[in-house]
Parts: structure tokens; sequence; C-alpha cells
């Protein structure tokens, strides 16, 4: 569970304009409810593991966390299953490492938290949507009958696409593997059903530590307070950014944009201007956003992503991650519009690059 900044009307650098934090995928504004939860907790005292009163009520705040976490993945995992770590890439590396399989299959676009987890892993293609090719998992899993795990997120962080994770599962089950998904990016944001995601759950006694209670109880409320309609709203911003800049740049890029997507995310080419350049030059307007995956330390790199669905080098480089959230507004989208725009004219913006199919 992590905090971040929150849309609203302070004032950008220059004095004249209110920030649009538009960097979701990499860090969400702390929900209302999640404040409350932590706050309760952090106001008492109670090793979950201790016996006496604060202890047990400690204990029972951790077990109706389970609850509401068991209830966001469909209601078909048993809350007893229920596992909370520091977050994405320690549970990754607790499925992928911990399986014991002598061999590990993860998709050319996983997050690195899985790509850097096992270091001999086979990578499953992508097609030019960044869809998983069924065909090519297929293939591999028929070549080597050793015990296998395979890998296969379902919401990509950079782009939006949604997997085809449950014919990922049916494929793994008929060569007996077990298959892992890396759900982060779309809980909250899609409808999850464990039981249709075809993931296996976790066992207890995995993690040592005492339980982080505030950020357990922070992670439970606002999994309780997350809306799939809340949702339907951010595609139609998204849409509505979508088709802002395909009337103001039309050889801008969508990446993906012809395969499903989260509701909330846009991956936006601007041919000719570096990444790097537009999120200084849009931060200077006020708007934050990302180049690619947000998770290096502030580096700048070449998208893996990208590069697995074969976009020209030079056009990944153009493209930057616009990603919405339950707070984000029509002035959000206005404001970035504006600021992109500008800069897209300012660049000369308008020569070279493709439109996405």
């Amino acid at each position: 569970m992590t905090a971040g900044i929150t849309n609203g009307g302070s004032m950008g650098r220059r004095g004249i304009c209110a920030e649009t934090y538009l960097d979701w995928n990499a860090t969400a504004p702390l929900r209302p409810q999640a404040v409350t939860a932590m706050s309760a907790v952090l106001a008492s005292c109670g090793n979950p593991s201790s016996v006496h009163r604060r202890g047990r009520a400690a204990w029972q705040a951790v077990e109706r966390a389970r609850e509401s976490v068991a209830a966001m993945l469909g209601g078909s995992v048993e809350p007893s299953r229920i596992v909370f770590v520091s977050g994405g890439t320690e549970a990754n590396h607790l499925a992928l490492i911990g399986a014991g399989r002598e061999r590990v299959l993860v998709s050319a676009i996983e997050h690195h938290s899985v790509l850097d987890a096992v270091a001999d892993a086979e990578t499953i293609p992508v097609d030019s949507d960044g869809v998983v090719a069924l065909d090519a998992l297929d293939r591999l899993l028929a070549k080597d009958p050793r015990p296998t795990l395979v890998s296969v997120m379902l919401a990509n962080n950079e782009t939006g696409v949604i997997q085809p994770v449950a014919e990922v599962a049916a494929l793994a089950r008929k060569y007996g593997a077990l298959f892992h998904c890396d759900a982060v990016q779309a809980a909250g944001k899609i409808s999850l059903d464990a039981a249709a995601i075809g993931a296996g759950g976790q066992e207890r006694g995995r993690r040592a530590g005492t339980e982080n209670l505030p950020g357990i109880a922070g992670f439970a409320a606002a999994a309780a307070a997350e809306s799939i309609a809340i949702y339907d709203r951010v595609r139609g911003l998204r849409d509505s950014l979508e088709a802002g800049i395909a009337s103001a740049a039309p050889n801008a890029v969508i990446m993906g944009a012809g395969a499903l997507r989260l509701p909330n995310t846009s991956a936006i080419a601007m041919p000719g201007v570096a990444a790097e350049i537009q999120v200084i030059a849009l931060d200077l307007e006020g708007v934050m956003v990302s180049a690619g995956a947000a998770c290096s330390a502030g580096k700048v790199g070449p998208s893996h992503v990208l590069a697995a669905m074969g976009v020209e080098p030079d056009l990944a480089a153009s493209t930057i991650r616009v990603s919405l959230g339950w707070s984000s507004s029509e002035a959000d989208i206005a404001h970035f519009l504006k600021a992109w725009t500008a800069l897209y004219h300012r660049r000369g913006g308008d020569a070279g690059g493709r439109r996405a199919a």
C-alpha cells in the first residue's frame, strides 16, 4: 500500500496552473477510508500474535482485512488463503522462487519483479498489441516435460493491455504446470474473480515477521472502497483524452489500442519528442505523468514491454504513460491536453510517426 500526491488546487511551479496527477499506475493517492483505518490502528497498540486483549483486537483486524481482500477477488478464495506481504515485488518473488519448479516461463511484458526473479526463465512472446501468444506458450509447454511454472500478468502496467489469463491457466493445467498471475495493476479497476483467472492460492506460514497492521488495515479499507462503477467513469475520461490526442495529433500513437485494456491507462507516443523531454515539459506545466514504468529510481530507459510488442525503438523512446484514478476529473484531462498539445506544436511533433490500428 503506497501513498501519493492528490489532484487539486495547489499552484504549479510557475504559479499559474493547478497540479494534475496522472501517474496512478506508479502510486495512487491514499483513499480517505485507508487513512481512517490506518489512523485507528496506529492510535492503539497490539501485536496480532499476542494473546492479551490488545493482541486479540489486532488479530481480529487482520482477519477482517483478509475477508475484505478475499471479497475483492470475487469470493472464490477463502480468506485463510490470503497472505499479506510488503507489496507486489515480494509477492511475485515469493511465488516464483518458492514454487520450486525446475522450469519457469514468463511473458515478455512482465513487471521487472517477475522478469528478474528467476535468472534462467524462458520468455513467452506477445503480439503487436502486447497480448501473450497462446500458440507460442502451447509450444513451449509441449517441448519440455519438466515441472513448470507459467507467469502471465492480468494487465500490463505500461499499456493497460489485459491478458487472456483464463486461456493461459487452461494451457498450464493441460501440461500439469503451475500458473502464477500478477494482478496488481488490475485490482480495483476491473472485476477480479480468482476462480475465473485460474491462478492458485498461497499457503500459510510462508512469510516471517510481525504483521504490518496499519498497512494491512489501510489496504483492506482501500480494497473495500474500490468500485468498478467508478472506473466506468474513468474509462470515459481516458477515451476523451485519447480522442483529444487523435484530434490534435493525427500521427500520435496509442499503444495497444487494438486490444482490451484497463480503463485508466494510455501509453501515448509523440513521434520525434523523447519521453523524458515530454515528462519534464509537462511537469513544468503542472502535469505529472511517467515515461513507461516508474520503478527504477527515476531512470528512463528503453521499455521492454514496447520492445516485445515490436514497436520501433525511436517510437518507443517517445512514449509516455498516462494513468488515471478514482479522483481524476474532466479538468485533469483538459489540463493534460492543453499542455500536451502545446508541446506537440512547439516541438514540431506533426512530422513523421504513425497511428495505431
